[in-house]
């Protein structure tokens, strides 16, 4: 071989080499399985969705790593037979600090078009996730003071170093807060539940899917006597939706008349917390009714323990505490919704009200093993 040659052969060899190096930083796409007529949700430009970030992301929800004191994680709070809520009126950080509030479902997450119970400014998951890592007051996983601690322990972990090298492949140092929730961030979009029986009925042809006693209640539940789909319409049954080619946030608040501003001691506000407008005072985010029946207790704070206790609920216009703290007729609050005005069913039509209810519900999103933990 000749002086020449073998420049020409080292040269081409450097190129193949450079070009294999950039393969191998190259992240595999994540590919949606969803429904025709579902589109997918919408993603974030600095946090494209890939397998191996869903990967990691995963890893850590589980992970009570996580937390500072190690005695919690994110499915503490989020458990999959449960749709990835808990089955407690409101949820206890890592540090045994009680919450105001209920852990809402993450069953379509991504859908949603904004975050958290009642806070219109809180658009991504990513954002949202700052506050059960970093939020004080209460603390969740309590990361604010004990960030160092807890990345050492991801840094010293071989399986994760290489899990977080797949995931950020251009990332000198990809063990950092950032990448911990972008990862999070991608794994909870995953968690996409299409697959009920009104599911099959509306998006697959099924004709056989729902009973009868179930086609009566979504009747019912569509219809203006109840007018359940004002707040709770659309394919993902809460108005507070958005997907991938939408030009506007729907980012709907409501007060349901469940307290009175009036009662001696109001525990929260809702919207009104971050706005201080009167006309924002006790509205929340309406949640998702998909898995609604694995989702018990109900409300932001846990207060209704039972479907059949918020099917009454509606039914009075709101709710009346005679005594205790919270005493006084929440169906008199001046900012209640105006499509809460009651309504009255007979035995029959709740049994097929909550049928349809039923009908919503995945069991197969209770048992993916694409959302449980490694065995």
């Amino acid at each position: 071989m000749t002086k020449q040659s073998a420049k020409i052969t080292a040269s081409i060899f450097l190129v193949f080499s450079l070009l294999c190096s950039a393969c191998s930083r190259q992240s595999t796409p994540y590919n949606w399985d969803l429904p025709p007529g579902i589109k997918p949700p919408s993603i974030p430009e600095d946090n494209p969705l890939t397998v191996e970030k869903i990967a990691l992301g995963k890893q850590l929800f589980y992970d009570t790593a996580l937390s500072a004191n190690k005695t919690q994680s994110c499915s503490t709070c989020h458990q999959q037979k449960f749709a990835f809520s808990e089955p407690r009126a409101t949820s206890i950080g890592s540090t045994t600090e009680l919450h105001l509030r209920n852990a809402p479902t993450l069953t379509n997450v991504a859908y949603n078009s904004t975050l958290t119970w009642a806070h219109p400014h809180l658009k991504t998951i990513e954002r949202q996730l700052l506050i059960p890592l970093f939020g004080e007051e209460p603390a969740e996983l309590n990361v604010t003071g004990n960030e160092k601690r807890i990345l050492d322990r991801f840094r010293k972990s071989q399986t994760y170093k290489s899990m977080f090298r797949l995931a950020f492949p251009n990332d000198k140092n990809p063990v950092n807060f950032n990448n911990i929730v972008k990862a999070l961030g991608s794994f909870t979009r995953t968690l996409v539940s299409f697959n009920s029986p009104f599911d099959r009925y509306a998006w697959y042809a099924e004709d056989d899917a729902l009973s009868n006693s179930e086609l009566r209640g979504m009747t019912l539940f569509m219809s203006e006597q109840l007018e359940c789909r004002h707040c709770h319409g659309g394919f993902n049954f809460s108005l507070s939706t958005v997907h991938q080619q939408d030009s506007i946030l729907a980012a709907e608040f409501h007060n349901i008349g469940l307290y009175n501003p009036d009662a001696p001691i109001t525990l929260d506000e809702g919207v009104y917390e971050l706005t201080e407008k009167e006309k924002d005072r006790g509205l929340f985010r309406p949640p998702t009714l998909r898995n609604i029946e694995y989702t018990a207790p109900y409300m932001h704070d846990g207060s209704l323990a039972t479907l059949e206790e918020v099917i009454d609920f509606y039914a009075a216009g709101g709710r009346e505490i005679l005594d205790g703290p919270m005493a006084g007729d929440g169906r008199k609050h001046p900012n209640k919704s105006i499509f809460l005005h009651g309504f009255t069913l007979t035995k029959d039509e709740k049994s097929d009200l909550l049928a349809f209810l039923k009908s919503l519900s995945d069991k197969d999103f209770l048992q993916n093993p694409d959302y449980a933990p490694a065995p």
